[in-house]
């Protein structure tokens, strides 16, 4: 059977001092912060999730957003290359925790960068936002990594936010959904879908027609309850301040095989 296994990493005691590129800073909270990881994880084991710690990076502001440290395409593990170099420690926990589960592991390599932020998989088709995170030469090096097991690599401009998956996120029958303000190029995706919120973007799919998402979406939520999904909340605004969202938070390991 097909694997529920989900990478998450407890925030660092410096999270505030985390990366924000295309909002203002405000004042993050680390308590509320940790209560909400705390949530945010229950939330994943309530929907049949097996969640997999990863040592923590306490060095590491933005450790928490796991996403970004590793791809997952069948078994095979893609150690990324940070594009902010001091994100760059954070992988090295990432690949261990990923080698005892099994995995074939692959890595970027210098001269290449690539966030797994910017990586969205819809089925064999793998999109990569080629942006600020991630340049020319990390996207030739996963799809070196990912086309010889099937995967159709398809690179997309990312200008407007931080991360690919900032912008668009996908249902799971494959639409694409996004906030048109942030979305470079919507006619990229053969399907998608307009949602009024740029948080909206954001969804976690938890298996069935079960979604994960933010709390500060609630018209968003309402719309995909009336498409017939079913929405689980969580509030993250701790991390929303960090340019953080519901899918950086944990990396969901779905094709791997006892």
């Amino acid at each position: 059977m097909p694997s529920k296994k989900a990478l998450v990493r407890r925030p660092s005691p410096r999270l505030a001092e985390g990366l924000v590129t295309h909002i203002e800073r405000e004042k993050v909270d680390f308590d509320l912060a940790v209560e909400q990881w705390e949530a945010y994880v229950e939330a994943l084991r309530e929907h049949g999730w097996e969640t997999v710690e990863v040592d923590p990076e306490d060095d590491c502001p933005d450790s928490v957003f796991v996403e970004d440290t590793v791809v997952m395409y069948k078994n095979v593990a893609l150690i990324t290359r940070p594009g902010a170099a001091s994100r760059r420690d954070e992988t090295a926990g990432v690949e261990e925790a990923v080698a005892r589960l099994g995995c074939s592991v692959n890595w970027i390599w210098e001269p290449g960068t690539l966030d797994g932020g910017d990586v969205l998989k819809v089925g064999d088709t793998i999109y990569v936002g080629r942006g600020g995170r991630t340049n020319a030469a990390g996207v030739q090096q996963l799809r070196a990594a990912f086309e010889p097991l099937g995967a159709q690599v398809v690179a997309v401009p990312v200008s407007k936010v931080l991360h690919l998956k900032s912008a668009v996120t996908a249902l799971p029958d494959g639409t694409v959904i996004g906030h048109i303000p942030k979305v470079d190029r919507p006619s990229l995706f053969p399907r998608f879908l307009s949602v009024p919120e740029e948080a909206g973007s954001h969804v976690v799919l938890l298996g069935g027609s079960k979604l994960l998402m933010a709390a500060s979406a609630p018209k968003t939520a309402e719309l995909l309850t009336d498409l017939g999904f079913e929405v689980a909340v969580v509030d993250i605004s701790e991390f929303e301040k960090l340019e953080g969202c519901v899918t950086c938070l944990s990396v969901r390991l779905r094709e791997l095989y006892a």
